[in-house]
């Protein structure tokens, strides 16, 4: 059997369930792709990302299961939500015996189960991840054409640009803004947590200063830059991790007791979606408490 499958699919390495579930495929699966432009009604997502856009957009009983990451309430703005799908692992061969007729996922997860699964003749769609609100709402219509479901997609479109609108109008004051994740990483140009700061109406002091994708923003560099709002991305899980002593290093405490200091779950920003705005509205909460308090 292995023989036979390495000659239909060279280079592929699979577990004895997942050679058992390819021959399967190739026996009595021909007919697993479905049409590109039929409306799917056995949708499987892979992705956290896709999972929560699936779910926003998707008609009752269209979407069959979502990835186990969308019950993590630390990575999931609708954990909730997911509670009420089936969850997958990514594992091709449980994959294959859920026969979706349309699978999302991510451009950069699940590689293995992606390449068979299309090797098996699943349709597969993938997703980038979004950077900006127009990458948002980009994939919130993809997703809208996929699943046959357009207008619902566009009632979100709509809903995102209303509240972006509200913000925009709110007149913030414009402070200095710090992003500060765990093991000392920022967010700087061409990334959702920056546009998030953006459409707070605050200044991300790591865009002004030049850095651009998810880098290290040194503890030295970040007390020197004396900015007016600490934004901390937490995990929103419980007990100490390593990842997070830059939060309890001396520096930091004392630069956190001096300067107002806004929680950002990473729920709320792993992911871009119309719950991601949620984190605008806490910045710009916060900057409004730290503009009333100032002396």
């Amino acid at each position: 059997m292995h023989r036979l499958m390495h000659r239909l699919m060279p280079g592929l390495t699979l577990g004895p369930m997942g050679w058992h579930a390819a021959l399967l495929a190739c026996l009595v699966w021909p007919g697993a792709a479905a049409r590109a432009d039929a409306v799917p009604s056995r949708v499987v997502s892979l992705n956290v990302c896709t999972d929560q856009l699936a779910m926003l957009v998707a008609r009752p009983g269209q979407l069959h299961s979502v990835s186990y990451l969308a019950r993590d309430a630390g990575m999931s703005a609708m954990a909730g939500q997911a509670a009420a799908y089936e969850i997958n692992h990514g594992l091709a061969e449980e994959i294959f015996l859920m026969k979706p007729d349309l699978v999302l996922t991510g451009a950069y997860s699940t590689r293995t189960t992606v390449a068979l699964l299309r090797r098996l003749g699943f349709r597969v769609e993938e997703f980038q991840p979004e950077t900006s609100f127009d990458a948002v709402r980009a994939n919130l219509a993809r997703m809208g054409d996929l699943l046959g479901n357009p207008g619902r997609a566009k009632a979100l479109i709509a809903g995102m640009d209303a509240e972006i609108a509200a913000l925009k109008a709110a007149g913030t004051p414009r402070l200095r803004t710090a992003l500060s994740f765990a093991n000392g990483y920022t967010a700087g140009a061409g990334t959702l947590a920056s546009e998030v700061v953006r459409h707070a109406g605050l200044e991300n002091i790591a865009e002004t200063a030049g850095t651009t994708g998810i880098a290290r923003l040194p503890l030295e560099l970040l007390v020197l830059s004396h900015p007016d709002l600490i934004a901390v991305g937490r995990a929103g899980v419980e007990g100490p991790a390593l990842a997070e002593e830059n939060f309890a290093h001396p520096a930091h405490r004392a630069l956190a007791a001096a300067t107002a200091e806004a929680s950002l779950e990473n729920r709320l920003t792993v992911c871009g979606g119309p719950f991601t705005l949620e984190a605008a509205r806490v910045l710009q909460d916060a900057a409004r408490r730290t503009r009333s308090a100032a002396p």
